[in-house]
């Protein structure tokens, strides 16, 4: 299987939208679109981890198909703002190494966990 960077995610999604007139849509819509996603990532939460089960003629979706539109969506926003993700996610992961080091109780290194 050929592994993805998120580089080429990035350019794979940009050349889908080039093929289209009306390109990548506002920030505001594609905000829109996202927070949509996320609502039906939620729900699929809610069918297998929550009080909700589906109802028996509902279509069956996945979490991971889900996080996928997520994803999709995400590439979208991020090209269409000329936000490199590569970078966004390595200064993210900086805030997290430096002022959140100390943030949650380590596994403690040798002793076994359950």
């Amino acid at each position: 299987m050929n592994e993805k960077t998120m580089k080429n995610m990035q350019i794979e999604v940009d050349q889908y939208i080039g093929q289209f007139k009306v390109g990548y849509f506002s920030p505001l819509a594609m905000l829109a679109r996202m927070t949509e996603e996320v609502g039906e990532l939620a729900r699929e939460v809610n069918h297998y981890y929550g009080e909700k089960p589906k109802k028996s003629n509902e279509e069956a979706q996945t979490m991971e198909q889900e996080m996928g539109d997520i994803l999709f969506v995400l590439i979208c926003f991020a090209n269409s703002l000329d936000i490199d993700l590569e970078e966004a996610f390595n200064l993210v992961m900086h805030k997290f190494e430096t002022r959140d080091k100390n943030r949650w109780t380590r596994i403690e290194e040798g002793v076994e966990h359950e």
